[in-house]
């Protein structure tokens, strides 16, 4: 086991990871800086959220290794991949998911109320990144009113609202129109560099992928040819959620 570079909050080595026989992933590895925003491109299919969802401890790879700020994921037992991925980890798929029983905001403190935050102080936050994202006029709402812009500009509150270390951010864009995704990728961009939140972004968009700091490539579940972003001067080479 090589121990991971002291810089890079997340870093995984030579992972391998097939779905029902067929190769998700075939020896993919990659590095993330504490504050960087990483963009893994590449067409559907290519292995973009099986990576995502291994980094996040979603799954468990077949084979290689997963480090958090040098604690091997890969080797965590089920539960406690659970709670890092609800007291470290925010996620954001291309689908909101949002829970039609429960309110707007109450959608957006999930995670504080899952880890014993107290109702108001959850209420609050999650109301101040509502208003954030344009969607405070709504709290105390449900979802079923929402349109899909709307909704998925919720998710991405839940994402936000515990202030975690990384936001995973799977085609959150995937489903919305040009204006719609360019409003949500600058309030995740925004919020990533003034809380300093690393962010892996998973997408087969262009525009979406130059709101990275850094890109890298797969193609049928392994590295492709990919070039540093313009902002990356070391030019180095480099999964939806239930509730």
């Amino acid at each position: 086991m090589v121990a991971p570079p002291d810089n890079d909050v997340l870093w995984a080595r030579s992972l391998h990871h097939s779905h029902r026989g067929s190769p998700a992933l075939s020896g993919v590895s990659v590095g993330v800086r504490a504050g960087e925003i990483l963009a893994v491109t590449g067409p559907r299919g290519s292995g973009k959220t099986t990576l995502l969802r291994c980094l996040s401890g979603q799954l468990r790879p077949d084979e290689g290794e997963v480090w958090f700020n040098s604690v091997p994921v890969h080797t965590m037992g089920a539960l406690a991949r659970e709670r890092l991925r609800r007291d470290r980890f925010g996620w954001i798929g291309p689908e909101p998911q949002l829970v039609r029983e429960l309110t707007v905001w109450e959608n957006a403190a999930l995670p504080l109320l899952l880890a014993g935050t107290p109702h108001r102080a959850a209420k609050r936050t999650a109301v101040e990144w509502l208003d954030r994202l344009d969607i405070g006029a709504h709290a105390r709402r449900r979802p079923a009113v929402l349109g899909r812009a709307e909704a998925q500009r919720v998710a991405l509150a839940r994402a936000l609202v515990a202030v975690p270390a990384v936001v995973f951010a799977d085609e959150p864009t995937a489903c919305l129109h040009r204006a719609e995704a360019a409003q949500l990728l600058r309030t995740l961009t925004t919020a990533a560099r003034s809380h300093e939140i690393t962010v892996v972004l998973a997408t087969h968009d262009e525009d979406t992928a130059g709101h990275a700091d850094r890109r890298t490539a797969l193609l049928d579940g392994r590295p492709a040819a990919a070039g540093p972003h313009p902002t990356d001067t070391e030019g180095r080479a480099a999964c939806s959620l239930s509730v």
